[in-house]
Formats: C-alpha cells, sequence, structure tokens
C-alpha cells in the first residue's frame, strides 16, 4: 500500500478549485456526532468556504491514500480587522489580541476520516499547513472534552495552549479557543 500523500492548494483559485475534491470526505466526517449539524451544513459550509478561499494567505491541504482524499485542513492570516478574539469568554491583553494580518494564522478546518484516524495523518496536515509560514503563531479552535477528547490531546500534544472557551455566533456550539505560539521555532 502506498504511504498518504499530502497536496498543498496556495491562493484562492487553486484552494477554489479543489473544493470538489474534499468535499465528499467533509460530509462523511461531519455526519458524525459530535460534529453534525442537520442537512443544511454541508450548504453553509460550502457557502463560506467560497468567502474563506478569498482571505490573504488561503492554504488548502489534502491527504490522499491512492486516488481518496482521506483529509483535509485549511486557513489563512488572521486579518487586522478581525474579530476572532472578541469571542473569547475572558479578558486578554490588547498586545494579544492585536492583529496585523500576517501575526496569526487561523486554521479553520483540520478533519480526517474514520478509518484513517489515529495514524499521524491529522499530523502530517497540520505540519504541511504551517509549513514555510511566518506567522507568530496558530489559532484554532475545538470542541471542549470529552466530546473531542482526540481532539483535544492532540493539539495539546503539538504545543496549543488554551486561551478561553469561544461563541463565535448565536447559535454556534461553545468551543475551547487554543494558540500555538511559534516564535519559539525560530529562536
Amino acid at each position: 500500500m502506498p504511504p498518504v500523500t499530502y497536496e498543498r492548494h496556495d491562493g484562492p483559485d487553486a484552494a477554489a478549485a479543489a473544493l470538489g475534491h474534499f468535499l465528499p470526505a467533509y460530509e462523511e466526517v461531519y455526519a458524525d456526532p459530535p460534529y453534525s449539524e442537520g442537512p443544511g451544513d454541508v450548504a453553509q459550509f460550502t457557502e463560506h468556504y467560497a468567502h474563506h478561499v478569498q482571505r490573504h494567505g488561503m492554504r488548502l491541504v489534502l491527504a490522499r491514500d491512492g486516488e481518496d482524499v482521506v483529509g483535509f485542513s485549511y486557513g489563512y492570516y488572521l486579518p487586522a480587522d478581525t474579530g476572532w478574539w472578541s469571542n473569547v469568554d475572558r479578558h486578554l491583553d490588547e498586545d494579544f489580541t492585536r492583529e496585523t494580518g500576517v501575526r496569526t494564522w487561523v486554521v479553520l478546518e483540520l478533519a480526517v476520516r474514520r478509518p484513517w484516524r489515529r495514524q499521524g495523518i491529522a499530523r502530517g496536515l497540520h505540519d504541511a499547513l504551517l509549513d514555510g509560514l511566518a506567522a507568530e503563531r496558530v489559532t484554532l479552535t475545538v470542541r471542549p472534552e470529552p466530546e473531542a477528547a482526540p481532539a483535544q490531546a492532540a493539539y495539546a500534544a503539538w504545543g496549543y495552549q488554551p486561551v478561553g472557551t469561544s461563541h463565535p455566533w448565536e447559535d454556534a456550539p461553545y468551543y475551547t479557543a487554543l494558540v500555538l505560539d511559534r516564535t519559539a521555532d525560530r529562536t
């Protein structure tokens, strides 16, 4: 069996063109609890993704086992005028929340189909996604334990630290907001 390969798509055109390749994997991953949010979820994701691909630094990574997309991850740089930190339930210093448009990279999705989990593919996606980025830090949100205990454990092992609970919109679930400081990687 050939090893899993990682395919990176940088920029809006490349990322937009790749949607059809990973949408079936998205549908499969998000059909299962705790992530399933109903039949409108895929349509809503597609609509949001069309906006996300226009963001500065947009990057998508697909994990493939042969021709099958078995996982995906994407993100971009937080813009200077982001509201990302205003969704966190605790006070964060102004210096912490200050964004420049290249200070913080946000991972919006990182998912692996069930048969390929616990094989290091999520870590491979994460590493390929961040490879060569100049961001000082990376942020993401994850469902709280116990419903997302494996994801929480993985992010902790990769060096992410919790900074609070995020509630990004009125009907959204609550998430744990995490940050990975990358400044130590540069020294």
